[in-house]
């Protein structure tokens, strides 16, 4: 159904998501250039906070990009296999934030608690590894409402409620198997959102009472800033989350529905860059570098440009 049916909002619906959606690439984008191209940054930290970043890439570019040719050609129709594809990859990359944020805050867990033995426990195998299980499980997720989203017989000419293919409406449709439909919402609900945030409110009450117990203030701040950034971006994943969460239970609004959604998919991951850039000293410096880098290769590929039609005109 989209976000709305006035004309006059579309240019500036356009604009607006058009410009966040190419703030949130850039921003994800940057974080991923300065991470490969700093060797100091090659850091389980930062090997997890890449891989988020392409989580989010992959995230917002399931809706956004669909949603702008929607506003440019005037039509919001889709069809089951675009809609099936849109949910699948929706729920890999969101998923995929959701593991990955539980696999930092166990990382920081290490990092703080067990600062000795961090440099073995957290090797390069153990990092793709928890990575690659992150990607399996999301994977795994995806296919299980994929499946019974096929059992849909009558899905021709419905209306959903929102500019994407919600998993969670998707099911409700369902003509066949209610049952199973309520089965894997409470399943996924449990595995991917009850355990994750469970492990995270673990990892932080450890450290936390880790924290407390380090006598100087100054140690206090540096270590509890080390996963300022983290408990930021965690807080506003799972508060938009419960949101939407929320509207969708206790609303029967459309608009609300959309607006809290809207909020999820394309606020947050645009969000998350300035949260880890503005916090953290380390990869605030990267970032310029890797810029300062950009804007020279630009000039000179300028410079390079007029050089050779003056060449060419003289002759």
């Amino acid at each position: 159904m989209g976000l709305s049916e006035d004309p006059k909002l579309k240019p500036l619906l356009l604009g607006l998501f058009l410009s966040m959606y190419l703030v949130t690439l850039l921003g994800n984008l940057l974080i991923i250039l300065a991470v490969t191209s700093d060797s100091h940054l090659h850091t389980p930290m930062y090997f997890f906070l890449c891989s988020l970043s392409l989580a989010d890439v992959g995230f917002t570019s399931t809706t956004v990009p669909k949603m702008l040719v929607d506003i440019l050609t005037h039509s919001t129709a889709i069809s089951f296999a675009g809609c099936l594809i849109q949910m699948s990859l929706f729920l890999l990359f969101a998923c995929m934030d959701d593991l990955l944020l539980t696999v930092m805050a166990y990382d920081r867990f290490v990092a703080i608690c067990h600062p000795l033995h961090y440099q073995v426990i957290m090797n390069p195998r153990r990092c793709g590894f928890l990575v690659s299980l992150s990607f399996v499980a999301s994977l795994l997720d995806a296919l299980l409402h994929s499946l019974v989203v096929l059992q849909i017989t009558c899905f021709k000419n419905l209306e959903i409620s929102n500019f994407f293919c919600d998993p969670s409406q998707l099911l409700s449709l369902s003509c066949f198997a209610t049952f199973s439909s309520d089965i894997v919402k409470y399943l996924a609900g449990i595995i991917y959102g009850f355990l994750p945030m469970s492990g995270i409110l673990f990892s932080y009450y450890k450290i936390v009472s880790s924290i407390l117990r380090v006598p100087s203030p100054g140690g206090r701040y540096k270590a509890f800033s080390t996963c300022g950034s983290h408990l930021t971006v965690v807080c506003l994943f799972y508060g938009t989350g419960i949101g939407v969460y929320l509207s969708s239970a206790f609303s029967d609004s459309v608009g609300e529905s959309a607006l809290a959604s809207l909020v999820y998919t394309v606020v947050t991951p645009m969000l998350n860059p300035f949260i880890y850039s503005l916090r953290n000293r380390d990869m605030k410096k990267s970032m310029q570098r890797v810029l300062n880098k950009l804007v020279s290769f630009q000039c000179l590929s300028y410079a390079l440009g007029l050089g050779g039609k003056s060449s060419n005109t003289m002759h």
